[in-house]
Parts: C-alpha cells; structure tokens; sequence
C-alpha cells in the first residue's frame, strides 16, 4: 500500500493522554530533548484518526512518523530513538548488557504490565486479587532498588522508563506502597522529580497523582 508521508516535516507522535505506552515513549521524546508534533486520539476529529489508520492497521497508540519511517509498539519506538538520537545513551554499548535490558523490559510488561492492564479494564471479583498480586512483585523487588541508582544501573535507562509510568499510576491502581518498600517509594521520587519525567507528562496524567 502506498502511504504518502510528505506531509510530515517534522517527527510526529500519535498518542492518547492518559496511555501507559505512549508515556513511556514521551519520557525518552524528553530525556533526548526531541522536537516532534504531538497528536492526541483523545481530542482530535476523524480526519486524524483516518490518517493514522493509513499509516498503522491496527489503529494503536503510540505511533511514530519520522520521516518515510513508521513505527508502532511503545518497546519499538523506544530503542529506535534511542539509536537515532544516541545522546544522553538510554540502552548499554555492549551486547551483553543491551540483551539483559531487554530480557527486564520483556519481564517488567509480563510480570507487571500485564497485571495493570487487567486491573484498569476489568470490573470483576478478580481485580482484587490481581491488585495484590502486582503490589507483591513490587514489593518483592525492592531490594533491587538498593543496589544502584537506578533499575541494575547507574545511569537511567530505557528499563526506568518503562517502570516509571506504572509507577506514577499506582493511585489510580488502587495500590498504597507499605512504609518497608521505601527503597521502590525512594526510586519513585528520584524519577518523578526528573526534569523529562515532568515535561513527558500530560495534563491527563499530572491529576493522576493530585
């Protein structure tokens, strides 16, 4: 199919306000300092959901233009801006360390993502259940959180923006953090008091921990 992308002079993001994904792509938009029109589902006309559905069949979010380039899939998009604006580095130089960042993002959207994903859309009797089962595996890594200034790094990361989001939404979870998982609580405001972590967030999003 031919997509016509001449439109688009500059990097275009299409997103929705309140999206745990696309968040985590607007985190490294900011950490990277990345100029790029923003175009959010939630408020545009039909015309703008058209032509993203030319340009992404599965009409998800986020997705990015850059240039004749399309990307979906928030894990994608990451390591591509990564690669194509290199400074600040969010992901290691060596294989070895770049595959194990991997394996932990991988693990973070099965072991926690997944768990979100279903307390925030389902009304069931079950939703309890996944609710403490997510606050355990927080709980459960806390000490993770003491070994170095960031998630096994001593630099942030593209693993910490993805658990930066989960994070900020706990509330609207209806998950408290216990008083003993301080070092995970720590973690949180070292992130959230980010220069880029505030300017990644949406006016949706800010109201989330007010």
């Amino acid at each position: 199919m031919s997509i016509n992308l001449n439109k688009r002079s500059i990097m275009t993001l299409y997103s929705k306000s309140d999206d745990v994904y696309s968040h985590r792509v607007r985190i490294v938009l900011a950490e990277k300092d990345i100029i790029y029109e923003s175009i959010n589902l939630d408020i545009v006309g039909y015309d703008s959901l058209k032509e993203l559905i030319e340009y992404n069949p599965y009409l998800t979010v986020p997705t990015l233009i850059d240039r004749d380039l399309i990307l979906f899939k928030s894990e994608i998009i990451m390591e591509y801006l990564d690669d194509r604006f290199p400074h600040p580095s969010l992901m290691p130089v060596y294989p070895v360390a770049k595959g194990r960042s991997r394996l932990i993002i991988y693990r973070i959207n099965r072991d926690w993502y997944s768990l979100m994903n279903y307390i925030l859309n389902n009304d069931s009797k079950y939703v309890d259940h996944f609710r403490n089962k997510l606050l355990n595996n927080l709980i459960n890594a806390c000490n993770i959180f003491m070994e170095m200034p960031y998630f096994l790094s001593d630099t942030f990361s593209l693993v910490d923006c993805c658990i930066a989001p989960i994070l900020w939404r706990l509330q609207k979870l209806g998950i408290k953090l216990p008083k003993e998982a301080f070092p995970l609580i720590d973690y949180a405001e070292k992130i959230f008091n980010r220069d880029a972590f505030q300017a990644s967030l949406t006016d949706a999003e800010r109201i989330l921990r007010m």
